[in-house]
């Protein structure tokens, strides 16, 4: 089975465009629900958190997500910390998830697939771009924040001018005809190549 990374910035749309393949019948493993999901469902990965930030970490048993926020953009070895709690047991997750699939490839799709260096362990990556104020808008209305954090936000991530060499294609989310149609030709062209 071939693995096909799916990655964009904060806003990019790269959920918009994981959505366009899921209604061509082809798999994906969302790994930041997946994450959420587990951060809230497995005990191993609750325990490790409260041990590493406290009892402010859940509210009624479920995860304070602007608490962590909070931590993670403003402190770069809180967002280590918790990555290096959530993501390993992300990706015992799929190695899961993907024992049950039968298809010739999969989409990954994950905010930080360059970032981690786990796009090298991909057959083909795609990166969704978007222009800026399309993103800033995009996550002010999706999360309700201010615009100063949103852009704190983007910031603290990498560049696309840092992620697009390391990329096999740039998607440019644009219309929904046209993000339909770029989806379809990226299909005829895996089913092309991934045998």
């Amino acid at each position: 089975m071939k693995i096909i990374g799916l990655t964009g910035g904060i806003g990019s749309g790269k959920t918009t465009i994981s959505k366009e393949f899921i209604d061509n019948s082809i798999k994906v493993y969302n790994s930041d629900d997946r994450a959420k999901f587990l951060m809230n469902n497995s005990k191993k990965v609750k325990n490790k958190l409260l041990n590493s930030f406290g009892s402010e970490t859940y509210l009624n048993g479920y995860l304070n997500r602007p608490y962590l926020s909070n931590l993670i953009f403003s402190d770069s070895k809180s967002l280590n910390l918790i990555n290096s709690i959530v993501h390993p047991e992300v990706k015992i997750d799929f190695m899961n998830w993907k024992t049950f699939i039968k298809e010739k490839y999969i989409i990954y799709e994950s905010a930080l697939i360059f970032e981690t260096g786990s796009y090298k362990l991909n057959d083909f990556n795609i990166l969704v771009t978007s222009e800026l104020d399309s993103r800033i808008n995009r996550v002010m209305l999706r999360d309700n924040l201010d615009k100063s954090i949103v852009i704190k936000k983007i910031n603290s991530q990498w560049k696309d001018e840092k992620k697009i060499p390391l990329a096999d294609y740039v998607f440019l989310n644009s219309s929904k005809k046209s993000n339909s149609l770029k989806v379809k030709n990226l299909i005829i062209y895996f089913n092309s190549i991934f045998k």
